[in-house]
């Protein structure tokens, strides 16, 4: 086990109480589910360490930052809020800090009523850092597998996140870290994207 990781109870023991067989075996999940919540902790961790060693703190600025350089083109201060999730007030004082760094500039909305937002060249730098520490993390948990596997792993993720699509109006995007670019130079594209717009289109 790599140092620093915390390997959970011991064998036979669960919270200080003797190990109950019969209570694991009535779960309705098995060891899939369950690798799958450590392994998206694990991922979690590491890349939210990562993107605030590359400037991108707290967790929701980095994801800004990554929206706004890979998909979010001058978008409304409210339509920020919808993709990070946070409330009308917390996004003001989101766009306040990045705007403070000198990463962000406001500017009109296309309405004349709205603000909208748009990163400057340093937060294009900054967003640039960002993604390529989350990239380095996703990589690098990928060198397990073998060019097959990682295929093979691309289809099921891509199956599971397809059966998490959430309908139109959805806040706090999956999507919201993505190399988008990476997803419509694939084969097929994105398959979350093509499976939303294959049930909500009108």
């Amino acid at each position: 086990m790599p140092p620093g990781q915390d390997a959970g109870p011991a064998a036979g023991e669960r919270a200080g109480q003797p190990f109950d067989a019969q209570v694991l075996d009535a779960r309705p999940f098995g060891q899939a589910a369950n690798l799958l919540g450590a392994l998206s902790l694990a991922i979690t961790d590491r890349t939210a360490d990562a993107m605030a060693g590359a400037g991108g703190r707290p967790a929701t600025a980095a994801a800004a930052l990554s929206a706004l350089v890979h998909f979010l083109d001058h978008p409304s201060v409210d339509r920020l809020r919808q993709v990070l999730g946070l409330t009308s007030s917390g996004t003001v004082r989101l766009v306040d800090r990045l705007a403070a760094a000198g990463y962000l500039e406001r500017g009109p909305g296309p309405d004349g009523r709205t603000t909208s937002v748009t990163l400057t060249e340093a937060g294009r730098a900054a967003a640039h850092r960002v993604a390529a520490a989350r990239a380095e993390v996703l990589d690098g948990a990928l060198a397990a597998l073998s060019p097959a596997e990682r295929d093979a792993f691309g289809v099921l993720a891509g199956k599971i996140l397809t059966g998490l699509i959430r309908p139109p109006g959805a806040t706090r995007w999956g999507c919201r870290l993505c190399d988008t670019g990476s997803c419509r130079a694939a084969a097929g594209g994105c398959p979350v994207t093509n499976a939303a717009r294959e049930r909500y289109a009108s």
